[in-house]
Formats: structure tokens, C-alpha cells, sequence
């Protein structure tokens, strides 16, 4: 007997037996459609304007921001106070963050996020320094701040949204984590996006094209720039029909 061919035979006959059988599952069972049945991810529109670049982990000097009362002039005109909870979305060195640890005292919640890991870490030991406890430090992606669902009463965004990769997706995104009624509060210089500002007309477009409408905005002056606030969309548009807005 041959034994060789006898062996080879019988792997040929189980290999044709494998490949019916597997034939048969994917005919009868449909898993071909069912795998382009599955949804994919949200696709956005890319925003038509330059995206700014994130240069620094700071805006400005704090001695000279506070000399202009910008924090104190945004966070009474948002009424920061016990018990909202507060993200500081692209936190930096924690200029908004310490403030509002100052302010809401112990055992609030405050969220501070950034996508470069190296600013939290200086945040970390800079919160450490300071004696501040009960800060979360996140870090996010660049379309998502990746804050826990129903989070947030307020976030604040300073001088870093002309740099979200993309606006729309982020501010997607951004909706499960905040409570109803929370609010959005932007803090920008007024200019082309390129030289790191929004101008107000284009930050509400792209706010609009998410379902965000605007309850505020308001000089910041002596500081630099304005503040826009926003309020949460209770529902968000489908990802396919948002329009991306022309600066």
C-alpha cells in the first residue's frame, strides 16, 4: 500500500468537506450581508477653513490675563458656582482649572482635558504644588474629550477651538457628556482661524450645524477676545447631514 498517497488523499478529502461546509454557512446564513448590514462610523464633514496648530500649553501669561480680569469676568458672567460641574476642555497649565478649584471649593467637580499628555502631566504637578485635590485629568483625542456621559454643567473652552482637528465630530462628541441644560462657553480672539482666533459669525455657523444655539457673547475687553456661550442640543443631527460652514 501506498501509504503516502493514502495520507494525502484523505487531507484532500477533508479539505474539500471543510470548504463545502463553509460554503454553505455563508450562502445560507447570510454572513456576507449581515457584515455590510452593520453600521459604520459617523462620517463629518471636514471643516472648510484652516485648522490651527497647537503651539503651546498656555495662551498667555497668567499675571497679565488676570491684570485684564479675564477669569473672574467669564466665570461670573457664566455664575460658576457650587454645585455646577465644570470641564476645562484643552486645560494647557491649568489657568481656567485652578480658578475653578478656587472658586467651587472642595469636593466639586471639575474636569480638566487636554490631547497632549505632556500638559497633564505638568497640570498634575502643578495641582499637586498648589494643594488642589479633586481635579480629573483627561486626556482626550482630538475629536473627543472623552468626558463620562451626563458629566458636565459647563465647559469651557479658551482659546484652543480654532485647533480641534474637527469642530464637528469634537462638538458630537462633546453632547452625551453634559447635562440637560448645560451650556458651552467658547473664549476666542476674533480673527481668521489660521492666526489662531474664530471669528464669532463662523464659531456660531459650526456650533448651529451641530443643533447648538447661542444664548451669549460678549467683549472680554480689557482681556483679549469674546466669550460665546452655547446652549447643549437636546438632540444632535444626523453626522451625514451636517454642513460644513465657509469662514
Amino acid at each position: 500500500m501506498d501509504w503516502g498517497s493514502t495520507v494525502a488523499s484523505r487531507l484532500s478529502t477533508m479539505m474539500i468537506a471543510m470548504v463545502a461546509a463553509l460554503t454553505f454557512l455563508l450562502i445560507h446564513l447570510g454572513w456576507p450581508a449581515q457584515a455590510q448590514d452593520r453600521p459604520g462610523p459617523p462620517s463629518f464633514p471636514a471643516p472648510d477653513r484652516p485648522v490651527a496648530g497647537i503651539v503651546s500649553p498656555e495662551y498667555s501669561d497668567e499675571p497679565t490675563r488676570d491684570g485684564h480680569g479675564e477669569a473672574d469676568r467669564v466665570l461670573d458672567r457664566l455664575s460658576i458656582k457650587p454645585p455646577l460641574r465644570v470641564a476645562d476642555i484643552g486645560a494647557g497649565l491649568g489657568y481656567y482649572t485652578v480658578r475653578l478649584a478656587r472658586r467651587l471649593g472642595p469636593g466639586a467637580a471639575i474636569y480638566a482635558t487636554d490631547v497632549k499628555a505632556e500638559y497633564l502631566d505638568q497640570l498634575r504637578t502643578r495641582l499637586a504644588r498648589e494643594g488642589i485635590t479633586g481635579v480629573t485629568l483627561i486626556l482626550g483625542r482630538p475629536r473627543d474629550p472623552r468626558l463620562p456621559p451626563d458629566s458636565v454643567d459647563v465647559a469651557i473652552l479658551s482659546h484652543m477651538y480654532h485647533e480641534i482637528e474637527n469642530p464637528y465630530e469634537f462638538l458630537y462628541r462633546l453632547q452625551p457628556s453634559l447635562a440637560p441644560g448645560a451650556r458651552v462657553a467658547i473664549i476666542d480672539m476674533d480673527r481668521p482661524t489660521k492666526q489662531h482666533g474664530t471669528p464669532p459669525g463662523l464659531l456660531r455657523c459650526e456650533l448651529a450645524a451641530v443643533g447648538y444655539r447661542q444664548l451669549d457673547l460678549v467683549s472680554l475687553a480689557p482681556a483679549d477676545g469674546y466669550l460665546g456661550v452655547f446652549a447643549r442640543p437636546d438632540a444632535l443631527p444626523p453626522a451625514g447631514a451636517i454642513r460644513a460652514c465657509r469662514q
